[in-house]
């Protein structure tokens, strides 16, 4: 099969060019061994394409018909291959990544607006899940979560600086609520609290001071699975909130939040992207990782 296609783009030169001289210097062959080529593949067809003398060659009436309906799907062959070629040196295609929102706002879609106007045949799809989802399963090109929660058989890279977490009320809220002095005071204080998806439990609240780690199983009228809506419900005075130190800022820097325990909060693990190391890295693919990484 390979030799008949070989051959046959052979003929369609001769065919196109009426002279095996002219042909053999477009394909790049010697003379006699295009003429061995044609000579062999009318033997196999048990039919003559081609009327030689010693002046010129042109197609018999069976190669004009070979020529004219083979000839276009050559043709879009060559166009198509083209197209390849130039896709390999032209990023193109569509990468889908899978994070939190929070990880959206502040980490994923800040560089993605830099990157993306310079390659207009690159798209990327972000789907927001709070928890763990099977990338594999589900399809996506890539995750984005907590450096803590990647797993160990996945090629992880760091999109963020290292994440600290605040916990922080309204003023509405301390209006009618006392400060709380020691992690365990947020036991009698109405806290907005958060379901983790992948196990379905409210999510403990973690600190460290001095080398002691506590988790405080706070209470409060609010659930939510989500950081900007607790966010929210924070900002309306529903209660205190435990979200990362980034999303809380700009409304602590401006007096609609204070900050609370800030002792007790350290610096954890930042968020990293993760796909698994059997992927087959497409260019568009490695310039969104490359735009994403985190340089400090």
């Amino acid at each position: 099969m390979r030799d008949n296609l070989n051959d046959l783009r052979a003929f369609l030169a001769v065919a196109e060019e009426r002279s095996f001289t002219r042909a053999a210097g477009k394909l790049g062959v010697s003379q006699s061994a295009l003429s061995h080529a044609m000579r062999g593949l009318e033997e196999r067809l048990g039919i003559r394409l081609l009327m030689r003398t010693t002046r010129s060659v042109s197609p018999t009436e069976a190669g004009e018909r070979l020529a004219q309906r083979i000839g276009p799907h050559f043709v879009r062959i060559e166009t198509e291959l083209a197209a390849l070629t130039e896709l390999r040196a032209k990023p193109a295609g569509t990468v889908r990544i899978t994070a939190s929102d929070d990880a959206i706002k502040h980490i994923v879609w800040p560089q993605l607006a830099k990157l993306l106007p310079a390659y207009p045949d690159i798209k990327v799809e972000l789907s927001i899940e709070p928890g763990l989802t099977d990338i594999v399963t589900e399809r996506y090109d890539a995750g984005i979560r907590p450096g803590e929660q990647v797993a160990k058989d996945m090629i992880s890279v760091p999109v963020g600086p290292e994440v600290r977490f605040a916990v922080v009320g309204s003023r509405s809220y301390f209006d009618s609520h006392p400060v709380p002095r020691t992690p365990q005071d947020l036991l009698n204080h109405n806290c907005i609290t958060f379901r983790q998806p992948t196990r379905g439990g409210i999510y403990a609240w973690e600190f460290e001071k001095g080398g002691r780690e506590l988790r405080v199983r706070v209470q409060g009228q609010a659930i939510f699975n989500s950081s900007l809506q607790s966010l929210d419900a924070c900002l309306s005075g529903a209660g205190l909130a435990h979200m990362p130190e980034e999303l809380a800022h700009p409304h602590i820097a401006t007096g609609r939040l204070k900050r609370v325990l800030e002792d007790w909060c350290p610096y954890w693990s930042g968020f990293h992207l993760y796909y698994p190391s059997r992927r087959q890295s497409s260019p568009a693919f490695a310039l969104v990782v490359d735009a994403l990484r985190y340089r400090r």
